[in-house]
């Protein structure tokens, strides 16, 4: 084992789960060389603040930084910043930069993420049309927005009412229009979609569902938007965000196993067994839930990071978390424990049309599978115990918002 843990890491992505493998290799026992390959130029960053915080302009750059120059130097992690890593080469066991550069490795792991989903619209190369993933994204976006101007947001999923939220703190006129027949509908159930609806219409956003782009307008910069039938909204920044797609070319072209992600096990390693892949741009069978899954959360990005630290250390530990997730909206903090998917009763406490808290919890056969608690703290952390635990629950406790979650185990 000493002899393996000599060995070259190469960590490709200096995104949260790749930042974590890093740094937490010295501590597992890891004694060769560690390098971490980053596309950008910026030290490695949270993200999940951009669309919040950071775009408001409440955290300035240094605010949001994972860790110092000085916490890789501690954990001798050898930070190769604006590199793009062009391919792999499985055989020789390298890793070709854009530069031309050969890079060997013993162990290699994957943490490349996502990018988003593009949008193919005329119009869609304006000035003033973004999308928002990275930092470089939120300052060109901040430059463009500006109290009194008219934003449309292409999306209503959690990025685009994030975006919305934050666009309307720095005064701008909000709409959000969405394919679907309901805002979030991809990731939550109609009662927290309808809570969240009223929530940015309170907050003067323009919710528009079931309607469908066509064209963005100018000349050189955005000027409108227009949808399906004909009209025209004005708009002086434009904002897509539809979702994400995993980073999937280099593990392709490698010849690795791709499956909504690159295909991991339950110790995160590849279908090369030297390959590991974590965090948004893997996927895999999580055994709490039997069946295929890809989670895009900074949870699953350190919860997966340290699987794959433990079993290149020999430790071979299994990924079982409770998957879990948060968005913050105005003064709105929603979290969510465990996944809905198979529920047959849904219990809410709270209501939805009405004040800014409730929860909503999915059980099947009588155990919650999840729980989804806006501005309700303590239902996340009971909600998430019960997840874990099992085990049959009164449902009509459950329902009764003056009790707390854990007195509804039944007796």
């Amino acid at each position: 084992m000493t002899d393996k843990l000599n060995g070259r890491c190469v960590v490709v992505g200096a995104s949260h789960a790749g930042v974590q493998v890093a740094t937490r290799l010295r501590k597992f026992g890891w004694q060769g060389s560690i390098k971490l390959i980053g596309d950008e130029q910026h030290l490695p960053y949270h993200r999940p603040p951009l669309s919040k915080d950071y775009l408001k302009g409440l955290k300035p750059k240094e605010g949001i930084i994972l860790h110092g120059e000085a916490a890789y130097s501690k954990s001798d992690v050898d930070l190769m910043l604006g590199q793009h890593v062009e391919s792999i080469n499985r055989e020789n066991k390298t890793v070709e930069l854009q530069a031309g550069d050969l890079i060997g490795y013993d162990k290699l792991v994957l943490a490349v993420g996502s990018r988003p989903r593009q949008l193919p619209l005329p119009g869609a190369e304006l000035g003033g049309v973004h999308y928002l993933r990275d930092v470089d994204d939120v300052d060109r976006i901040r430059a463009a927005a500006g109290q009194g101007g008219r934003a449309v947001v292409i999306g209503g999923g959690y990025i685009g009412l994030e975006t919305a939220a934050s666009l309307r703190h720095l005064g701008m006129e909000v709409t959000v229009v969405e394919a679907l027949d309901r805002v979030l509908q991809r990731v939550t159930c109609e009662p927290v979609s309808s809570f969240f609806s009223r929530v940015h219409r309170e907050e003067g956003v323009d919710i528009r569902v079931q309607v469908q782009v066509k064209a963005i307008h100018g000349d050189d910069d955005v000027t409108g938007v227009e949808f399906e039938g004909g009209d025209v909204l004005d708009a002086s920044l434009v904002i897509i965000g539809i979702g994400v797609i995993p980073n999937t070319r280099l593990a392709d072209e490698a010849g690795l196993v791709i499956n909504n992600g690159i295909d991991v096990n339950q110790y995160a390693q590849t279908s090369d067994a030297d390959i590991y892949a974590v965090g948004d741009c893997a996927g895999f069978v999580h055994p709490r839930y039997q069946r295929h899954l890809r989670l895009e959360s900074v949870q699953n990005a350190n919860d997966h990071a340290l699987v794959a630290v433990k079993s290149l250390c020999g430790q071979q530990a299994v990924y079982d978390a409770v998957p879990w997730f948060w968005s913050d909206q105005y003064d709105v903090k929603l979290q969510i424990a465990g996944l809905a998917a198979g529920a047959d009763e849904v219990i809410v406490r709270g209501d939805p049309d009405a004040g800014r808290s409730m929860s909503i919890l999915h059980l099947k056969g009588g155990s919650l599978l999840s729980v989804d608690a806006v501005n309700k703290p303590r239902d996340f952390v009971f909600g998430k115990k019960l997840i874990l635990e099992g085990g049959a629950l009164d449902a009509k406790k459950l329902a009764d918002d003056t009790l707390e979650l854990n007195e509804s185990i039944a007796k």
